[in-house]
């Protein structure tokens, strides 16, 4: 849901003194520029990734990606709402469950990052029927060329839920890329369903460089790495 921006910068700060080249999301998967490239990617467009994110990585010199829900903006911008979301409402960080306008997403497109597409309205995928399945791909990608004037080429399927009929409908749309998030990657994957690395808010350096290191990745295309998932997270926690 969020990170820290002094965790952002010094995650960041990390690929670059390790000798990664930054790039947009479709970039580096379609034309990276070095052997080592990295993308940044944040889904759901929060307005603090403006705010606070925006400041970090300009200052490094490192654009990113954002996924918008292309329903949201509006006019008027209205807060993003959902399950997970609902329990916040009328507390303390309510503020934070506004997306960026649209105007906000040009400033961030005219400074070299790229906004992508996360559905118009964040349902879960797999769950849906074929017409909504559709327009949800489609409009999204529609609205996001209309209002930035650029085509849309890349997505991030809601919650990374996807399956061979989502990826199917996306290629139909006219995305070339999407991102995932699964727990075992494929050695090739389909550039329409391309596996991303969680960070979290709470991840160390240490942990970082473990999740983002080559040896990881390799390790997660086989079937030894839902098993070391399983243990990891059977490990009781102490705070």
């Amino acid at each position: 849901m969020a990170i820290r921006p002094a965790s952002l910068e010094r995650h960041v700060r990390w690929l670059l003194e390790h000798g990664y080249e930054p790039a947009t999301f479709h970039d580096a998967v379609v034309a990276p520029s070095a052997p080592r490239t990295f993308a940044l990617t944040f889904d759901d467009a929060w307005a603090s990734i403006f705010e606070h994110g925006f400041p970090v990585l300009s200052a490094l010199g490192v654009p990113a990606t954002v996924f918008t829900l292309t329903d949201a903006p509006g006019p008027p911008v209205r807060r993003l709402r959902g399950p997970i979301l609902e329990p916040l409402v009328g507390g303390p960080h309510e503020h934070e469950l506004m997306p960026m306008s649209w105007d906000q997403l040009r400033t961030l497109q005219d400074a070299g990052w790229e906004i992508g597409s996360h559905t118009r309205s964040h349902p879960f995928l797999t769950t849906v029927d074929d017409d909504r399945l559709g327009d949800e791909l489609a409009a999204s990608k529609l609205r996001c060329e209309e209002m930035l004037g650029r085509p849309c080429r890349t997505i991030a399927y809601p919650s990374g839920d996807f399956d061979a009929r989502v990826v199917r409908f996306a290629r139909a749309a006219g995305y070339a890329v999407a991102g995932t998030l699964p727990v075992r990657f494929d050695r090739d994957p389909d550039p329409l369903a391309y596996p991303r690395v969680s960070i979290q808010r709470d991840d160390s350096i240490r942990t970082f460089a473990t999740k983002v290191s080559r040896v990881t990745r390799l390790v997660r295309t086989t079937a030894l790495w839902p098993a070391l998932e399983r243990a990891r997270r059977a490990r009781p926690r102490f705070s």
